[in-house]
């Protein structure tokens, strides 16, 4: 019996009795971003400095170089310039585009510089939103939290009860430490790595589920093994490639079977076929053709 995934296939053992854009490929056709006069602005740290940005990429909507940049900023340096910019493309707010051998930055369409930052009232609050929304939907430790904006303790957890009460930001437990919680935007879905995806429950590993879900995907290739043997007991050749099932009709026979309450992704089906693997009740081998 076999279970097949992409170019791969699992049989049953025993016989019955598986770029942000780089800036050197793409041109874009960004009208010519003529010089004008700037009266410079000095942020105090990284998050004024990305918020100022985002304010001259709106005020010139054909794109802003690192030239005007640094008319309107003067004493920062071009580190700290060039970190902010990286920063606003990996985030998404900011698309880069080549014009000659000139560097264009543009708000991307979506990209508002009215951010969620500005319902904070501070920039403690800023910069402590802007580490939560970096770590994404993996979250981020409140010990991390502490580290990184070297705010006292006590501090830290006034800040984030006043994040959360503006529903800007959420806490959500961790399967990697029961007694912990990770904090995130308050629209994001958690992360498998956080919640344990569809193998846990309020923190707590399904072991009767896994156990049955085995049980299924097991069942499922016997059938096959069974059915192949019947139909082809003269040819081992025949009957072994008849007894081989890919890894999306497993999915597709759990998925019909309803014993889950959560719904399945193939890559949990394949994580529960693997299992099946390292106890040696299936083989995995690879289709030809």
């Amino acid at each position: 019996m076999a279970v097949a995934k992409a170019a791969r296939e699992l049989i049953i053992k025993q016989e019955p009795p598986d770029s942000p854009v780089g800036p050197a490929d793409q041109v874009n056709p960004v009208g010519q971003v003529s010089p004008v006069e700037l009266v410079p602005h000095e942020p105090v740290n990284p998050v004024q400095l990305e918020e100022r940005i985002l304010e001259l990429c709106a005020e010139h909507p054909k794109g802003i170089t690192d030239e005007i940049i640094t008319r309107d900023q003067p004493l920062i340096s071009g580190e700290a310039r060039m970190r902010a910019l990286q920063r606003l493309l990996s985030m998404g707010k900011l698309d880069l585009f080549k014009q000659g051998s000139t560097l264009i930055y543009k708000l991307k369409p979506t990209s508002s510089v009215h951010s969620k930052t500005k319902e904070c009232e501070n920039i403690e609050e800023k910069l402590i939103y802007q580490f939560i929304e970096d770590s994404g939907n993996k979250g981020i430790w409140i010990r991390d939290i502490r580290i990184r904006s070297n705010l006292a303790h006590t501090q830290v957890v006034k800040i984030l009860k006043t994040l959360e009460s503006k529903k800007l930001i959420k806490s959500v437990k961790s399967v990697q430490a029961s007694k912990k919680k990770v904090y995130m935007l308050s629209h994001l879905e958690p992360h498998e790595s956080v919640t344990g995806g569809a193998w846990y429950s309020d923190q707590e590993f399904e072991t009767k589920f896994v156990d049955v879900l085995n049980q299924q995907c097991l069942r499922y290739l016997q059938q096959k093994a069974f059915k192949a043997q019947a139909s082809h007991s003269d040819d081992p050749l025949l009957r072994k490639n008849s007894s081989m099932a890919a890894a999306t009709d497993v999915h597709q026979f759990i998925s019909e079977l309803g014993v889950s309450k959560v719904e399945l992704t193939p890559e949990n089906i394949d994580s529960i076929l693997c299992t099946l693997v390292y106890d040696g009740l299936v083989e995995e081998t690879v289709c030809v053709g």
